[in-house]
């Protein structure tokens, strides 16, 4: 419903027209006068009641409420917000002297170097250094620095910090002398947008008593966020033709998910599929890349600089391609012109050494061996 709001100009004018219009004496209305104060009072309260109608309106529909009020509205759905995820990555811990053995204790915090964000380490028990015992990461005489996996404290985005930025030990570790991050954390995402929940909503009502394939889309999206899927009919977990079975393939931006995942993937579907079907779940067939290319840039630009822009921002724009997705030539070379405004040309694009666009199959992802540019 579109209301007909006024503004406090309008307001004002419309109380001034009817009292004008009411009397039979020329009212003093100019600014300043005491009848003008009064109106103009009248005005801002109307202009509060009709803000109140208008949120009041808002939040009564999923389309325009937002925040804790669409999560209300949603809730009576049973549908939930997909929540906020810690960045996680690999930090290394070092010393000057590896005399003695040294312990990294799970749960010990280090922070970047301005202290804005903290980090703990956690448990990784295939790793070659992790001691149940001692609850930590156990570093024997001899080894000079260790390499553990830790899980940022502030939830979503922030915590995906670049390589090098964390350099601050802030919980005692005795006879540990430095750290860092020797690659950028990643996987921290924030709680899912408004747009993005309304948008699973409407799938959520298009799959209700359907066992359609929006129906097996939406399970999957309701893991986790960042996933992408391919679902293929009538076939089985070999690629074979079999009438009432499908495959769902399954990525979380790695190329690789765990187990866990997908397990967690087959039980949602698992409770929505049709009676007499069939399914698998499996991770994409990973499809390693090397691209090389070169630039042309004006003799008074030093090239390392935009050689090293450029070449990340390949990396990231191959490493985020979905499932099924090819990889083109004429893509690559604008992702490497947008990087940079200082490239005059770009020239012997390939990939895989080959001047040609890569396709691959439905359940293949497509990931960044070797970028290199010269």
């Amino acid at each position: 419903m579109q209301l007909p709001t006024r503004s406090f100009a309008q307001f004002v004018q419309d109380m001034s027209a009817v009292l004008q219009g009411a009397s039979s004496n020329l009212m003093d209305l100019s600014v300043g006068s005491v009848l003008r104060a009064i109106l103009e009072a009248n005005a801002s309260m109307g202009l509060w009641m009709q803000w109140l109608i208008v949120r009041i309106l808002a939040t009564t529909r999923a389309a325009t409420s937002s925040g804790v009020d669409l999560d209300s509205w949603m809730k009576d759905f049973s549908v939930t917000r997909l929540p906020a995820t810690c960045a996680t990555g690999l930090i290394n811990f070092s010393r000057f002297s590896s005399s003695v053995r040294g312990l990294v204790p799970a749960g010990c915090l280090i922070k970047t170097g301005d202290g804005s964000q903290a980090f703990s380490v956690v448990i990784d028990i295939s790793n070659q250094f992790w001691s149940p015992a001692a609850n930590g990461y156990l570093m024997p005489a001899g080894v000079s620095n260790i390499t553990v996996p830790v899980c940022a404290q502030n939830l979503g985005m922030q915590g995906n910090v670049a390589a090098g930025t964390i350099t601050m030990i802030a919980s005692a570790l005795p006879g540990i002398d430095l750290v860092t991050n020797p690659g950028g954390l990643t996987n921290g995402r924030n709680a899912e947008s408004d747009s993005a929940f309304r948008g699973r909503f409407q799938n959520f009502l298009a799959s209700r008593s359907r066992a359609t394939e929006a129906a097996v889309g939406y399970a999957v999206s309701c893991v986790q966020q960042g996933l992408t899927y391919v679902i293929l009919e009538n076939v089985d977990a070999s690629g074979a033709q079999r009438p009432g079975s499908f495959i769902v393939t399954v990525d979380d931006g790695s190329g690789n998910p765990p187990a866990s995942l997908l397990a967690s993937v087959y039980s949602a579907i698992d409770a929505i599929r049709p009676i007499g079907c069939t399914f698998a779940v499996q991770p994409p067939i990973l499809t390693p890349v090397t691209v090389m290319l070169t630039l042309v840039l004006d003799s008074t630009v030093q090239p390392a600089p935009v050689i090293s822009i450029v070449e990340a921002a390949i990396t990231e724009y191959i490493n985020a391609l979905p499932i099924g997705m090819l990889l083109s030539i004429t893509r690559i070379a604008q992702v490497a012109y947008r990087a940079s405004n200082l490239i005059d040309n770009i020239n012997n694009i390939t990939i895989n050494g080959e001047a040609l666009d890569l396709t691959t199959a439905p359940v293949c992802v497509i990931k960044a061996a070797t970028v290199t540019v010269n």
